[in-house]
């Protein structure tokens, strides 16, 4: 019998009661899914000529295809800027001097309280008045999406940085390296593979979040394959949001297996001591990968010393 240090293997009795919970589990659900197909059926829902527009090349040509188009564009622009975002005020966090520190902080914290709705808002109404007249809803979508998943991933690397074992700087200022070699040769590396899980999580979020951009009618998925083109097609409002929720899952679960592809690939080829970071505000626990690990969440500042 296999055992666990995380609780202890369930006896006789237990197997039957979870056995028996699970078996009750399913058929609640598949009441409440027989329910909600049966609420659709009355509504007719189900009918053929409602879902014959996604039988279409026509429907996916014009409609859905622009929109996923706009949503890959605008997912990918801004994650690398996010990214980028990310890594200089993580790495401004944990300067030694507070003039870097503590602004960084205080960008980190703003961007990060602001709810990302209203920074799309703010960035579209605010770009005309400076930028004359145009359509900005690109880059409203884009800059929101950059300044408030570059500053979770921000402390994503602040964390990651911790993560690393403190004998490991210690070490490498031992044989004479100086800090920034530290950290660029010896906590970095290290740190972006323990990074990994969290920065992908936090992509994933990004990618979603794109759909925002519905509000000030961006062309995206969302926009077209649930706005305009139930608009089109009479009575396709529930097919639409189907075979679009299915894309966006579609998208989601390509992107957690490259995300697990690549960290499975960096773990192979590079050792870490680091423990695993989860992002800020995720309900995941991580078990921690290394031991002597201090800081592996997001405790206070720490500078490299």
């Amino acid at each position: 019998m296999s055992t666990t240090v995380l609780f202890d293997a369930p006896g006789p009795r237990a197997r039957v009661r979870n056995g028996l919970l699970t078996v009750i589990s399913v058929v609640a659900v598949g009441a409440v899914l027989y329910g909600i197909y049966r609420g659709f059926d009355a509504k007719g829902q189900w009918e053929g000529k409602i879902w014959q527009p996604f039988l279409q090349w026509e429907t996916w040509e014009t409609y859905i295809f622009p929109g996923l188009l706009g949503t890959l564009q605008a997912a990918a622009v801004a994650a690398v800027l996010a990214l980028v975002f990310g890594a200089v005020f993580g790495l401004a966090r944990l300067s030694d001097h507070a003039w870097i520190r503590v602004p960084a902080g205080v960008v980190v914290e703003v961007f990060r309280a602001i709810p990302l709705l209203l920074l799309i808002f703010f960035i579209f109404y605010l770009a005309p008045a400076v930028g004359g007249s145009g359509d900005y809803s690109f880059m409203a979508v884009v800059v929101g999406l950059m300044l408030y998943n570059g500053s979770v991933l921000a402390e994503v690397v602040r964390a990651g940085v911790h993560a690393v074992p403190r004998g490991q700087s210690e070490a490498a200022f031992a044989v004479g390296m100086r800090k920034n070699q530290v950290m660029r040769l010896v906590l970095l590396p290290q740190a972006v593979t323990a990074m990994m899980p969290a920065i992908v999580s936090q992509l994933v979020v990004l990618l979603k979040d794109t759909a925002l951009g519905y509000i000030i009618a961006y062309v995206d998925l969302l926009n077209t394959g649930f706005k305009i083109l139930p608009a089109r097609f009479f009575g396709s409002l529930i097919p639409a949001a189907i075979v679009i929720g299915i894309i966006y899952v579609a998208l989601n679960m390509a992107l957690s297996y490259l995300a697990t592809w690549l960290e499975r690939r960096s773990r192979r080829s590079r050792k870490t001591a680091a423990a695993p970071v989860v992002a800020p505000g995720s309900a995941e626990v991580s078990v921690g990968a290394g031991e002597g690990t201090e800081d592996a969440g997001l405790g206070p500042d720490r500078s490299v010393e």
